[in-house]
Parts: structure tokens; sequence; C-alpha cells
């Protein structure tokens, strides 16, 4: 019987590597950084989400080493029972700081990933009844190119609460609405991302917290991709769309934000009124029934907010996105119009995404090739992300290179 199983998943897996979807680890020797050691190899990187070189900066690490001294290496235990740490208390004030401006009556709950926010938020949020105890069903409303965390939660939220799921195509607000307005069910819940992985384009929120206060919706926002990078602060999608906590909507609005990207630890957090981040923490599983993050994560995520206010980063990946689009010129491949630090470029199909990818690897230069199911078929690309740490010669090299194999492609 074992061996018809293994037999049976050999298939699978040769299947893929015949379709170029088999997925492949590269082996990191060094700190996160555009020049790393890979394979025994120095290799130039461009596929990153450490957007503002926070992930390898010393006072984190200074910091993480303290934490490590007053609170040990783990938390022992869920926060609901002896986990919740002074350092996570502390951090979770710090984060609703962030978006006290934005939010009223904030509350922030952190998370060990960014993929348990999403989950927990979406099935706690879905999970109504009435005042009998009657399970209340909820419509959900999921963007079409929303990350997989997202489409996971929403999955479940289906399953334990009978939800029911509606896909509006990408960036499509009036479909969203006519389907709003068609819908009957007097519990609604909006979910996007802000910053769209694979594409790099940003969702209309603006347009989207209209949607939800005409027809009487809540709002949940993933904004890993923008949080520290967005808006004139950096404080992420509802800063760069100047809402403010004195806008009635805004009581609306769940936002995620992912701390192991432009904060360079890792770890997420949910952030709401008061009440409805109160019931994420009541109902939401993958909050409760999970060990917490070792406190000193948290104790680095503190100096790793300080460091983020400061501009300097953020100014610094602009100028390397500003130079890339002012000196890339291709002919054959198409890059996406984002003005954010995802610059994809659209290959084709997966077998030639991949032999990009390969010859930039010959070159030293570390592009990932992204293919389906992550992306739709025939839309096989080059994910380029950049960093607020790497140099202009370093970004001319990568250009120099992808235009001499387009050349000769």
């Amino acid at each position: 019987m074992s061996n018809s199983y293994t037999q049976h998943y050999a298939q699978l897996l040769d299947n893929l590597e015949k379709k170029s979807l088999r997925r492949k680890l590269k082996v990191s020797e060094s700190a996160s950084a555009p020049l790393m050691k890979i394979d025994d190899r120095t290799m130039l990187t461009f596929c990153s989400n450490d957007y503002l070189g926070l992930a390898n900066h010393p006072k984190i690490a200074q910091a993480i080493v303290d934490g490590a001294q007053r609170y040990g290496a783990g938390s022992g235990a869920s926060h609901m029972i002896s986990g919740h740490n002074q350092a996570h208390d502390d951090l979770e004030k710090a984060l609703a700081k962030t978006q006290s401006t934005f939010i009223p009556k904030v509350k922030t709950l952190f998370f060990g990933t960014g993929y348990m926010a999403n989950m927990a938020a979406i099935t706690a949020l879905s999970t109504l009844h009435d005042a009998s105890g009657e399970l209340m069903q909820m419509s959900i409303f999921s963007e079409e190119l929303n990350h997989a965390s997202l489409i996971d939660g929403i999955r479940l939220a289906s399953k334990q609460s009978q939800a029911t799921i509606k896909i509006y195509p990408h960036q499509d607000i009036a479909t969203l609405r006519k389907m709003l307005a068609e819908d009957s069910n007097p519990f609604k819940l909006i979910v996007t991302d802000a910053v769209f992985s694979m594409d790099g384009d940003i969702a209309h929120v603006d347009q989207l917290l209209d949607a939800a206060e005409e027809f009487n919706t809540l709002l949940m926002i993933d904004d890993a991709h923008g949080f520290g990078v967005i808006g004139d602060q950096g404080l992420g999608a509802l800063n760069l769309f100047n809402l403010k906590a004195s806008d009635p909507r805004t009581a609306r609005i769940i936002y995620m934000g992912t701390l192991g990207k432009a904060a360079g630890l890792s770890g997420a957090f949910v952030a709401g009124d008061t009440d409805l981040i109160e019931w994420v923490m009541q109902k939401g599983r993958a909050y409760i029934y999970t060990t917490a993050s070792p406190p000193l994560i948290a104790q680095g995520l503190l100096t790793s907010l300080k460091l983020m206010s400061d501009p300097t980063h953020r100014l610094s990946l602009e100028k390397n996105i500003a130079y890339w689009h002012s000196h890339l010129q291709l002919k054959k491949w198409r890059l996406m119009p984002s003005q954010t630090a995802i610059q994809p470029i659209i290959i084709g199909t997966n077998a030639d995404a991949l032999k990009v990818a390969q010859q930039l690897d010959k070159k030293n230069i570390w592009v990932p090739a992204i293919r389906p199911p992550t992306v739709a078929e025939g839309t096989a690309r080059l994910r380029i992300s950049f960093s607020a740490t790497h140099t202009t010669e370093q970004i001319g090299q990568l250009i120099e290179a992808l235009h001499e194999i387009e050349y000769a492609f």
C-alpha cells in the first residue's frame, strides 16, 4: 500500500516538473541583503520583501538579544493562557498608535504570521449569532487577486459558519457595487489586498470604503505589502488615502499589517474598532489555539517601528523605483504598471519565465519566476522586488542583464 502511494505522488511531482511548475528551494547562507551567499555563490538578489532593508539592522538584532536576556526564548503558552508577555502588550499598544490617526477606538492583536491573522479575523468576523444563538449568515465579497491566506480564511469561514463567498473582478468597483446591491444578507464583508503581491498595484481603498458605507458592509484590508512603505508617513494604505479617525466610515475597517516585510522581522497584526478586534480575540481560533510568538520577536519589533518612522529608508526605496522606471526599456516583455516595491515583468509561458530566471541565475542574479497557480495561466512572470538598501549600480546591473536576455530571447 505504501509503495502505491509513493509512486502516485512521484508521478504527480513528475507532472509538475514537465509543466515547469515544480518549486525548488535555494539555501541562503547569509543575512537578508541585496548581496547574499546562496548555495556557495554570492548573488545579487531582487526577491526579498525586506522593503526598507531592516531585516539585518544591528539595532533590531540587539533588541532581540536584549529581549532574549529579559524574557527568555519562548512564550510557553498561548496568549489566552500565560503566553501574553509584556513585550507583546507593549507592541500591540505601539501598533495601535500607528493606526489611531485612521481608525477610531482602535485596538490591535499581534499574531505569529500574516496567514494566521487573516484566518483568525475572517473566520471570527463571519461567526455571527442572533439573540437566540441561531447562526446568522454573512456574505463575503473577495477580490479576484487576493492572497492565498485571505482565500483560505474565506473558504474556512464558508465551512465553519456557512458564509456565502462572492468573488468580484480585479479592481472592478462597479461590479462589486452591483453584487452588494443584489445581495440580501444583512451582514456583509468585503475582503481585499491593499497592494497586490504579484501585480504591485494598489486597491481603490477610498472607493471600497464608499461602497462599504452605502451597503452597510465591513471592509477588511490586507496591507502586507503596504504597511511601512506607502503613504506620506509610510503607515500603509489608510495613510495613502488620507483617511481620518474622525470619518465615521473608518469604524468599518479591519486592517491587517504584516511585520515580516517592511518591518524586517516576523508576525502580523490586526487593527480595528475595539469591539471588532475583541471579537476576533474571542473567536479567532488561529489566535486562541496556538503558542504565542517568542517575546524577543515583539521586543525586536518595537525597535523596528521606531526605525520605520525615519523617512530615510522609504525615500531610498522610492529613489530606487524611480531609477528602475527611467532606465528599463523592454521590447518583448511587459512591465506591469506598479509604483510600489513590487515590479513584475510578464513573460508569458511557464517555461519561458523559468528560462529567463535561470539565465539571470547564471549571471548570479536571483529573481523568482512566478507561475500558476500563484498567477493566472499565460501570465508567468518575474517578480522583481526592491529594497531601500539596493544601490543604483546594482539595479543597473539587473537592467543590463534583462536587456541582454530579452534581446537574445
